[in-house]
């Protein structure tokens, strides 16, 4: 039985946050190794919990609005049944472009926060937030956010159309029962390991553009094109996959925790 409203937004809420707060070192570990300025000056392995803060702040209500939207518009897209995959790439791309509206902000103060952007005074997200407002303003909040959405965009037209046949896939081979938490949980991995792989290099230049103190309104900042080209002619292109393998162990591990609490919890909460 699809989720209701509620079940979404607590259910995504929980998800969201669990994830985060879990797998957050090696968050900080992934940002750090594709910062401009090199793993060792970011911080190397000091103070990975920097910037957890803002995640704690951000997680719920941004993994709450994607689920809420998701299950949404999966559930009242005039798609046809045929054309399923269609219908979970549709629903979750838009989710994301919803959920981006609070993750971004709470990106940028992360990364900002994880690399020491703004020195080593500045050690904690209330101090980089107040940073951002000093220099950039509100408009500062959300610096790369057109880059987030085409990264996430791509990352969850593999993951969520992924997760949704391999759901369909093992239930089958399990003469059609519904799964448990942890076999739903276990897709999740598989679907987000893939998704989160071939996406990398938009993930760099979202690190990047989010990372750029350059003011926008003083001069002309390069487009995402001319930054990857940059990126590739000056660093090559190890450099557009830095940080793929902490990025494919987090969302793999991450898409298990995310996935199989969403599933648990919606089973668990009461329909209201």
């Amino acid at each position: 039985m699809a989720p209701n409203f509620l079940q979404s937004l607590v259910a995504g809420g929980l998800a969201g946050t669990s994830v985060d707060l879990l797998f957050f070192p090696i968050d900080t570990v992934k940002t750090r190794l594709q910062s401009a300025q090199g793993f060792a000056k970011a911080g190397g392995f000091r103070g990975i919990y920097k910037g957890v803060g803002s995640v704690i702040v951000g997680s719920a209500p941004g993994a709450a609005i994607f689920f809420v939207t998701y299950d949404t518009l999966k559930q009242t897209l005039p798609t046809p049944p045929h054309l399923a995959p269609v219908n979970h790439m549709l629903s979750a791309s838009i989710g994301e472009v919803a959920a981006c509206l609070i993750r971004v902000p709470t990106e940028v103060i992360k990364t900002r926060t994880q690399t020491s952007t703004y020195g080593p005074s500045v050690t904690s997200s209330w101090a980089s937030t107040k940073q951002i407002l000093k220099i950039d303003g509100f408009a500062g909040f959300y610096r790369g956010f057109f880059t987030t959405v085409i990264r996430e965009i791509p990352f969850t037209s593999i993951q969520f159309p992924l997760y949704e046949f391999l759901k369909y896939r093992l239930s089958r081979a399990l003469r059609g029962r519904q799964l448990y938490s942890y076999e739903a949980a276990a897709c999740g991995s598989a679907a987000g390991a893939v998704a989160a792989a071939i996406t990398t290099p938009l993930d760099v230049l979202k690190t990047r553009v989010m990372l750029d103190l350059r003011n926008p309104s003083i001069e002309r900042l390069p487009s995402l094109l001319t930054r990857f080209k940059q990126i590739y002619a000056n660093e090559g292109m190890k450099a557009l996959f830095a940080g793929v393998i902490p990025r494919t162990l987090w969302v793999s591990a991450g898409g298990a925790v995310f996935l199989g609490v969403y599933e648990q919890a919606v089973r668990t909460l009461p329909r209201v």
